[in-house]
């Protein structure tokens, strides 16, 4: 008993695994002792060896132990005021093991996560979420399930810790109860009639009328308020509410005093209230005295409110207070119908403690009747009964849903209830599945079995679809005026399938018609017959079958498409399909007529050959014809009529004298700049200059440009953006930007107009093209300095200046310029470059409007540590190379 109170204290402390530890280690230690330590010096060495380490290991436990009992998170059990001192220790909470986050129950003694998987009703480490509260405890502090393991006192129903851990059981009962309710919903929402009650929209339907007319079976209570009129001969108002004790009092000095009316009808009180006001109004009632000359009228004013009790398998049961107007189709909405358990078919309504009234749901769901749908008096007792057979329907019906019957009640009775057959339902059949003593079973129905079919509870009962499949279809396709299906019962043979399709189309191709048939086993067969011989009455009908389908090709579906193409220079050169007895003319005319341009001398058709002889080397593969034809191609003028063949190419070359007029433009210091044409094909810039009046005194005739559009063949841009990408990929020194290549672009051509101008028509003197631009700008007096100086700038032309001076007016050059990669871009276009002579750069000459470009250097310089260890190592290099000829020579002299 010590040591399992000990146990116990320890476990709830959070040390138990700490000691456990502990004691083993002392324990080797133990062993250790005997064996090893028999001297007393050899022991009194390896103390002091070990005190220094002994320390530190010391503190660092006491504070993991103090850190770990202060993690622990243990609730005591609640204990009675006359418990025992022995029955004063706490035991754990159910389903918490005690143990730190940072402690791992897979390292503990098999022991120890035995015991504290029992307390804790779980394995360690798992930590699962729950919702149950605190469970009572009986008197003793142990709950009804309690129970002792290895002296710590445990139960089922002992509060739960405040970390929310479930026990294992309580994770089972839960999954079930959600399981049950998972269930329950499913029935609802299957069962019949149940959507009724749980739709909030329906909530104003079943709410009694409250502007209706006064009932005359309508029976007053206690708190009615009755609106008591008298009127004819004598006039009163007698107007009040019905006492707690069910009378009305007639004041005014009538006399009368109450009248007890409780429990009677409209019609029975309104007789009981003329019945004692007649012996003060005689009026009320013919008499000796003379005839009827007052009358009573008696209605409902507010209406009391009365208390409905609602028992048995309702959704929501109880006591419920309703107005006197309300029916027991309003309770039954109110309670929210029957639950899964519950009866549509019986609803019992018990008064005065007999069954006043039965009622079915079902008339009312099914055929909008409200039998027995009394209205409720004060005390009333609706009855849900549990439902007496339920019969679940599925398949191709109108209703797929969970229906009570009643007993005797047929299969046709269920099937009224599902609203019949679908319009694909399979009606020569239908399938129970139904629950034996023992297993299941199937039963087949049949249509004659419907009426005397009775069923039972759980039967399931499926209606299958239609095949998917058409019991006389044949179809028909190709070449026929209308393809499609067709009846078989009216098309039994292939020509009365043809007749009804409209018949053969032109292009039909009657010498070879597919049947695809589809045999019993499903295998699917081909079968080809001679439609022709079959129409002329050479071979017999064919008889077609179900799922037949006929295949009538077209001769244009067997032949390839033939065309004729006109290229050249026709106004619209196209791709036309071959139509028979064309001729030249006539596809000239598809294409538009002739253009101008065009040699009307020399049209080419060009026709392939069929009868090649491939063994020959220099066989011809086609024909040439050539044709002078008129540009009026009218049928008059259409004397050759020569008739095309399929798959002939027409060629309407360019005439060689016509082109079309040209232009160029002459811009900048001309007397009359503009646009000229290009009269001659040797036609010269120094004509362009003529034609333009010749220059003005401020031409600068050395800046003169040429600006020509140059266009590239696709091939041509391939070729470029290949060498762009070349240069990229190259480890170069320099930078080399290049522009990236398009299809047309202008370019600058650099010519030398003072030359030209001084020998017209020498080789200086280029010629003109289309859409070219001579530029002939002012003087210019400016230099452009750019790339790698220290300032780029425009600075203006001095004679005499040289290259190096515009670089100091740019504040000189940079470390990375590339100085002798410098150069110069006149206002001409042309481009100059530095020299190198020996060890000096030779710069070109600078002229008016020219700009100075310094290139930059990609690599960056050498640091002088850099320079310093490339010498040294190329001197170590030389000098090891020398030791080596040393050695090699003296060698070779021994």
């Amino acid at each position: 008993m010590k040591r399992t109170k000990r146990s116990t204290v320890s476990l709830e402390s959070g040390d138990f695994v700490h000691e456990t530890r502990c004691f083993r280690h002392l324990k080797n230690m133990q062993k250790t002792r005997n064996y090893l330590i028999s001297p007393v010096n050899f022991f009194s060495s390896v103390t002091a060896s070990f005190r220094p380490r002994l320390v530190p290991a010391l503190v660092l436990a006491g504070g993991l132990l103090s850190g770990l009992t202060s993690m622990a998170q243990v609730t005591p059990g609640t204990t009675s005021s006359g418990a025992s001192p022995s029955s004063g220790a706490t035991a754990p909470a159910s389903g918490n093991t005690g143990l730190p986050a940072n402690i791992n129950p897979n390292s503990l003694p098999p022991a120890v996560r035995q015991q504290i998987q029992r307390a804790g009703g779980q394995a360690p480490g798992t930590n699962v979420n729950t919702g149950r509260t605190n469970a009572q405890t009986t008197n003793n502090g142990v709950g009804q399930d309690a129970r002792t393991v290895d002296g710590i006192q445990q139960g089922a129903n002992t509060p739960a810790d405040t970390n929310g851990v479930q026990t294992q059981k309580d994770q089972i009962e839960n999954g079930y109860e959600a399981a049950r309710i998972r269930e329950r919903n499913e029935i609802r929402r299957k069962l019949f009639g149940s959507a009724l009650f749980s739709d909030p929209a329906m909530a104003t339907t079943f709410q009694p009328n409250m502007s209706m007319a006064t009932p005359r079976n309508y029976i007053v209570g206690p708190g009615d308020q009755l609106n008591i009129q008298l009127y004819g001969y004598s006039e009163a108002d007698f107007t009040q509410k019905v006492s707690p004790e069910g009378y009305v009092y007639f004041r005014q000095s009538t006399g009368i005093g109450p009248v007890f009316i409780s429990g009677l009808s409209i019609e029975q009180a309104k007789a009981r209230i003329v019945s004692r006001l007649s012996s003060k109004f005689v009026g009320l009632k013919a008499s000796s005295y003379g005839p009827q000359n007052t009358f009573l009228e008696v209605s409902l004013g507010s209406i009391r409110s009365i208390r409905v009790t609602v028992t048995g398998d309702a959704v929501r049961p109880g006591t419920y207070s309703l107005s006197s107007l309300s029916t027991v189709m309003n309770a039954i909405y109110q309670a929210g119908g029957p639950s899964e358990l519950g009866s549509f078919r019986r609803v019992q309504l018990i008064r005065n403690n007999r069954v006043a009234a039965t009622l079915d749901l079902y008339d009312y769901l099914l055929n909008g009747t409200q039998r027995n749908d009394l209205r409720l008096q004060d005390n009333d007792n609706i009855r849900f009964e549990p439902y007496i057979e339920r019969v679940e329907i599925q398949g191709t019906v109108k209703r797929n849903n969970i229906f009570e019957m009643l007993p005797n009640e047929s299969l046709d009775r269920l099937l009224f209830y599902a609203g019949g057959f679908a319009a694909n339902a399979y009606k020569g059949r239908v399938k129970v599945q139904r629950l034996t003593d023992r297993e299941r079973k199937v039963i087949d129905v049949t249509p004659t079995e419907f009426k005397t079919f009775e069923m039972q509870d759980g039967d399931l009962v499926t209606v299958e679809q239609l095949l998917d499949r058409f019991e006389n279809q044949v179809t028909i396709e190709g070449a026929v005026f209308r393809p499609g299906q067709y009846s078989l019962d009216d098309n039994k043979t292939l020509k009365q399938l043809i007749a009804s399709a409209e018949n053969l189309k032109g292009d039909a191709f009657t010498g070879r018609v597919t049947i695809i048939r589809t045999r019993e086993d499903l295998a699917i067969e081909n079968i080809t017959v001679n439609l022709a011989n079959i129409l002329t009455g050479a071979d017999p009908d064919v008889a077609l079958q179900r799922e037949d389908q006929i295949i009538i090709p077209s001769r244009f579906d067997l032949a390839e498409q033939a065309n004729v193409t006109v290229q050249g220079e026709v106004n619209k050169p196209a791709e036309m399909p071959f139509m028979a007895n064309m001729t030249l003319d006539d596809a000239l005319v598809r294409a538009g007529g002739l253009k101008e341009s065009a040699a009307a001398s020399q049209v080419e058709v060009v026709r392939r050959k069929k009868d090649v002889d491939p063994k020959s080397a220099s066989a011809a593969v086609a024909d040439v014809f050539r044709f002078n034809v008129n540009r009026d191609l009218t049928i008059a003028n259409d004397q050759n009529r020569f008739v095309l063949e399929p798959y002939d190419q027409i060629i309407i070359r360019r005439s060689p004298n016509y082109l079309v007029q040209t232009y160029a433009n002459v811009e900048g210091e001309v007397i009359q700049p503009g646009s000229y044409a290009i009269l001659r094909k040797d036609q010269k810039i120094s004509d362009m200059v003529q034609l333009a009046g010749g220059l003005t005194p401020q031409a600068y005739v050395e800046g003169a440009t040429l600006v020509r559009q140059v266009r590239l063949s696709p091939d041509e841009i391939s070729r470029q953006r290949q060498s762009i990408q070349e240069l990229s990929d190259t480890d170069r020194k320099s930078v080399v930007q290049v522009q990236a290549p398009s299809a047309e672009r202008p370019e600058s051509i650099g010519i030398n107009l003072k030359r030209i101008m001084d020998r017209p028509g020498s080789s200086e003197d280029i010629l003109i093209q289309e859409g070219d631009i001579l530029r002939i700008p002012k003087l210019l007096e400016t230099v452009r300095i750019d790339g790698e100086v220290l300032l780029p700038n425009t600075v203006k032309y001095r004679p005499g200046q040289t290259f190096q001076d515009y670089i100091a007016n740019a504040g000189g050059f940079t470390e990375r310029s590339q100085r002798k990669r410098a150069f110069i871009v006149y206002a001409n276009g042309s481009v100059d470059r530095t020299r190198r002579f020996m060890f000096f750069n030779v710069y070109p000459r600078v002229e008016p409007g020219s700009e100075v470009v310094v290139p930059r250097k990609t690599s960056n310089p050498l640091t002088p540590q850099q320079l310093l260890s490339t010498t040294a190592g190329t001197i170590s290099s030389l000098l090891s190379v020398i030791g080596l000829v040393i050695a090699l020579s003296a060698t070779v002299n021994r």
